[in-house]
């Protein structure tokens, strides 16, 4: 390894004596393997190799939170109902997220993980960013280090974790996600571009549902398809600036910092555009239904709770209406803002009634943790 003053004017580079410009960013992206399950897992080993679902009630309107590889081999995955997820694995075990255990468990990975590296930013309950450019400047010193900053994780809290790393966000959390669980794959400087090329547009941050169906439409199937756009081309399917940051994106190109003051959201929020104007309040209210636990789930990914769910409305002549509904106190459970948000979209709906273009679902108020899980009344606002 070599030291910082030598390391700062240096970047990622090949291990092998190819000529390679130069970049002072070393980013890597830490993403806790299946936490939830992994958690219970190492609670209780009796788990350990089974099916493990967690999430929802499969009776009703939850989603999956997490799954376990195990799992994960029938297809089932996050944010998919839990009521699917029992069709295609029957014998699946399913539990209901345990979030102070989870932050509990997060807080000691973090801490474990801020005494190794420069700098830390971390973005949700079992993900987050570091800074190495202080540390490493080989594409084979940064897989050592993580390499042991891996196995460290491991032996301190009997949790797994996977790591990308490259010379940007963009890079580094895509390649996390490439060879999990327990992975290691750092992306030299040079090769971003190629690295990201084959891969599906969806795996690029900053492409939604919306934006992907977009783009996919246009014939657009992987992020190498949008790296090569044209302006015009691009001018043609994405708003000006935001396209042209996808692009760089997707390109490999990513001047985002790691930020350890980094603010978290002040709000998250699902939407769906119909193919069709909906006028059935029932399919409006499963919809809503829907989007609370797609909201929920990140949630609990990030280990927050909310207070307020506010559910918007688009009409045929493209009016925009709210209306929200407030618990007592913050939380997270799947049933409450399910409830809450059926409360928003019924005052929005004696407003003005369907048919409607677009409905979303999104929550405020936030706070790290939950402090109310069922019972409360909400009040309509």
């Amino acid at each position: 390894m070599v030291g910082f003053t030598q390391a700062i004017h240096r970047g990622l580079t090949a291990d092998h004596g190819g000529s390679v410009d130069f970049v002072p960013r070393v980013v890597a992206h830490m993403d806790l393997d299946a936490f939830f399950a992994a958690v219970e897992v190492r609670d209780d080993p009796a788990l350990a190799g089974r099916p493990l679902v967690i999430g929802g009630d499969p009776a009703g309107r939850g989603v999956v939170s997490t799954a376990s590889y195990e799992a994960r081999r029938f297809g089932i995955r996050s944010a998919m109902p839990a009521a699917e997820a029992r069709r295609r694995c029957p014998e699946a075990i399913f539990l209901r997220p345990d979030m102070p255990r989870y932050r509990e468990r997060s807080r000691q990975v973090w801490s474990l993980v801020r005494a190794e590296v420069p700098v830390l930013e971390q973005v949700g309950i079992d993900e987050g960013y570091i800074d190495l450019y202080r540390a490493v400047w080989t594409s084979g010193g940064a897989r050592r280090f993580l390499a042991r900053l891996q196995q460290t994780v491991r032996k301190e809290t009997g949790l797994d974790a996977s790591f990308g790393c490259g010379t940007c966000k963009t890079v580094a959390k895509i390649a996390s996600d490439a060879d999990k669980p327990q992975g290691v794959v750092v992306v030299p400087a040079g090769g971003e571009a190629a690295f990201l090329a084959p891969r599906p547009l969806r795996a690029l941050p900053g492409i939604g549902p919306v934006t992907g169906e977009r783009l996919a439409r246009a014939g657009l199937a992987t992020i190498g398809d949008l790296a090569v756009l044209d302006d015009d081309a691009l001018a043609d399917l994405l708003p000006a600036a935001h396209g042209v940051e996808l692009r760089a994106r997707a390109c490999g190109r990513d001047p985002r910092e790691v930020d350890p003051a980094s603010s978290p959201p002040v709000s998250i929020g699902h939407e769906r555009t119909f193919p069709h104007d909906v006028d059935d309040p029932g399919v409006l209210h499963d919809h809503a239904g829907t989007l609370a636990a797609l909201v929920t789930e990140r949630l609990h990914r990030d280990g927050r709770g909310a207070g307020t769910v506010t559910v918007k409305l688009r009409y045929p002549d493209f009016t925009i209406a709210s209306r929200a509904a407030s618990a007592e106190r913050t939380t997270d459970d799947i049933d409450e803002i399910s409830r809450l948000a059926g409360i928003a979209l019924d005052r929005a709906l004696a407003d003005r009634p369907a048919p409607v273009r677009l409905l979303g679902v999104s929550v405020t108020r936030l706070a790290p943790g939950p402090q109310l899980r069922l019972g409360t009344t909400g009040s309509a606002v």
